[in-house]
């Protein structure tokens, strides 16, 4: 068990960047995949940060969303370590895209990375205890507990389930598809 800890604020970050016409999409939209690279940025600062180590990404449990970044406009990305396992830390990011002529400011994003501590040789290491400071902070640590046990119990379905039985079949015939298995 560890005995040091770090206050949830030690983990913030920001980072801010005006989105170019070169960060868009077919539609003219700020793509998707450039925001996802960088939340991975700020994750892995983030808890390297926290840990005082290397952190790999281990996986990207939520990404939501919201509404579209335009071009021209200064996204800020905020994280903080929202909860602590043994070697493993989950992120949360909140971004945001600002209309820097009117300064009207709205939420587009918001996403829960899985990172790893790893130290030289890259083994997992153990993460410092999280202290939590105010009801917020206790808020997005229980949803963590939350999201860690719906993950677990996803997966133990996946591996009892039983997708070829013709109940499991039967019931697909509610869903836009046609079934033509050989």
């Amino acid at each position: 068990m560890n005995t040091t800890f770090k206050t949830v604020t030690s983990s913030n970050i920001s980072i801010s960047e005006l989105m170019l016409p070169s960060h868009t999409n077919f539609s003219g939209k700020i793509h998707g995949g450039y925001i996802l690279s960088l939340l991975d940025q700020i994750a892995f600062a983030c808890a390297s940060k926290f840990s005082g180590n290397y952190c790999v990404t281990a996986s990207v449990d939520t990404v939501n969303f919201l509404k579209p970044i335009e071009v021209g406009e200064l996204v800020t990305m905020k994280a903080c370590v929202n909860y602590v396992g043994n070697s493993s830390m989950i992120i949360g990011i909140r971004v945001e895209a600002e209309n820097i002529q009117t300064g009207k400011i709205k939420h587009c994003n918001s996403s829960y990375f899985t990172m790893v501590a790893k130290d030289k040789e890259g083994k997992s290491v153990l993460v410092p205890g999280l202290i939590l400071s105010n009801h917020n902070e206790v808020r997005r640590f229980c949803n963590c507990i939350k999201q860690i046990a719906l993950k677990k119990e996803k997966d133990l379905h996946e591996e009892e389930f039983d997708y070829s039985s013709p109940e499991s079949l039967a019931s697909l015939k509610k869903y836009n598809v046609q079934l033509e298995l050989h």
